[in-house]
């Protein structure tokens, strides 16, 4: 366990696109690991409006997937003034690697899942709307592996970019100002959800209004067409950005529901296991 919170460079020798080599260039993910082998592994992914990764959607949520029995590994990715897909090559490297080294780490390859707030929640539903089942013929063995999440957790994350429900400043930091409509269309990812969509749990608050409710219903709705399990809860007050929201009278709920969720669905062990 002693790779427990030493950051791992996901590229080593250099990201795609990366334009230098400071940390900010550098995707990592930092492992939370909980004892034991053939755990659940959850990526988190912090929110930030693709301009910057907020600190208190990381590592405290890492420390509470751990109490659940679920390893943790946080997400450094990419952010402005970095562009798509530079953030979505780093969560599906990060998935990837998180695979590849699941004896390393006690990981149930079989088990890796994505957490994300806000705009992390956005790469989140991208990663689980946007994958690839590996390439076998990679010269990187990592490259080989399946970038495809197991489970999706979207805690008030942006799914659409298109107004009226759009985070604009989500949508100008990871695509600019005068984007492609067909890329912009392809990262609405309501409109990307498939019969193979993982399962995913969804919570937002009804009266927020940076990223508006209706985000997490359109996603919900898609799922739903297309018979893709999924839990949503929608809490009636409660500011944008909440995190584990423990001082929140009513939206602390959340972390109760989506604990029991994740031991439905067999993440996590039952209590008292």
């Amino acid at each position: 366990m002693g790779d427990t919170r030493e950051a791992r460079l996901l590229w080593p020798e250099g990201a795609p696109l990366s334009a230098g080599d400071t940390d900010e260039d550098r995707p990592a993910i930092t492992p939370y690991l909980v004892e034991g082998k053939g755990n659940a592994a959850i990526v988190v992914a912090p929110g930030g409006g693709y301009a910057t990764r907020a600190a208190h959607e990381g590592e405290p949520v890492a420390l509470w997937l751990n109490s659940l029995g679920i390893s943790a590994f946080v997400l450094r990715y990419r952010v402005a003034p970095y562009k798509y897909p530079a953030a979505l090559l780093d969560a599906q490297r990060a998935i990837r690697t998180v695979r590849h080294e699941a004896d390393r780490y006690g990981i149930d390859p079989d088990r890796v899942g994505m957490l994300g707030f806000s705009a992390g929640g956005h790469l989140t539903a991208t990663a689980g709307t946007h994958y690839d089942r590996g390439r076998p013929d990679a010269e990187d063995p990592i490259e080989r592996m399946s970038c495809r999440p197991d489970a999706l957790v979207l805690c008030y994350a942006v799914i659409t970019l298109k107004e009226p429900s759009a985070h604009t400043g989500s949508r100008r930091n990871l695509l600019g100002e005068d984007a492609d409509p067909a890329l912009l269309d392809s990262l609405c990812n309501d409109e990307q959800v498939t019969d193979d969509t993982p399962q995913t749990f969804l919570w937002h608050t009804s009266d927020e209004t940076a990223v508006p409710v209706q985000n997490s219903l359109m996603f919900a709705s898609a799922l739903h067409k297309h018979n893709v399990p999924f839990d949503l809860h929608v809490y009636a007050k409660g500011k944008h950005g909440l995190g584990l929201a423990l001082d929140h009278p009513h939206a602390r709920g959340w972390t109760g529901a989506c604990a029991d969720w994740l031991r439905n669905i067999g993440f996590a062990p039952d209590e008292g296991a």
